[in-house]
């Protein structure tokens, strides 16, 4: 069987067939892991865990470089072993969430590979960075918008959501077919509300 082609395909049925250029590569290459090399380092058989991949026990891959390496977190076994295990695991994650039906949805994304939007992707890390985005949205209309504490307050909204999160590259905006959560919540927030210099003395 071959598990790396039935991983390749998987992974195109998620994310489309979208070109990975060289700064694509280039990106991944430095963000992320080649799953054999992972692997390799953990003493794990890397057509085990393409089949675990398969079997949706493990997340995908979240990019196939254009040479067809499959690239992958470095944290990718972190979750299990603090679950206490890849059959504990599942019941770990969505227990994570009080909405069960929501933890189950966090799961089925979390097995696509997409969660590519965090360094580190944990139940923690899923959550603040959904609670960041929405109060960075939602902070024009806050009362006080446009005094420096709101001013003050957004920015360190954007900065924790900075820190959470990896830069992105092109095929990420392909496969999700519009701007990043870093475009419009970071980038563009701090273009529009620039921090205000303190003054200086004489």
């Amino acid at each position: 069987m071959d598990w790396r082609r039935r991983v390749a395909d998987r992974f195109r049925e998620v994310n489309g067939e979208q070109p990975m250029t060289a700064a694509d590569d280039a990106y991944v290459s430095a963000q992320f892991v080649v799953l054999d090399a992972l692997c390799a380092a953990s003493g794990r058989d890397p057509d085990g865990v393409r089949r675990l991949m398969l079997d949706r026990r493990l997340p995908l891959p979240g990019y196939l470089r254009s040479d067809g390496a499959e690239m992958v977190p470095a944290d990718l076994f972190a979750l299990a072993e603090r679950a206490g295990g890849l059959d504990a695991l599942p019941g770990w994650f969505v227990g994570r969430w009080a909405d069960p039906a929501r933890g189950a949805a966090e799961w089925d994304a979390y097995l696509s590979g997409r969660y590519v939007c965090l360094r580190s992707v944990t139940p923690e890390s899923i959550r603040r960075k959904d609670e960041l985005t929405a109060a960075i949205g939602a902070a024009p209309a806050e009362p006080d918008a446009g005094s420096a504490a709101w001013l003050d307050r957004l920015h360190a909204l954007v900065d924790e959501l900075d820190a959470l999160e990896p830069a992105f590259t092109g095929y990420d905006r392909l496969r999700f077919g519009g701007p990043t959560s870093r475009d419009t919540c970071v980038d563009a927030v701090r273009a529009r509300y620039p921090r205000v210099s303190a003054p200086t003395g004489r």
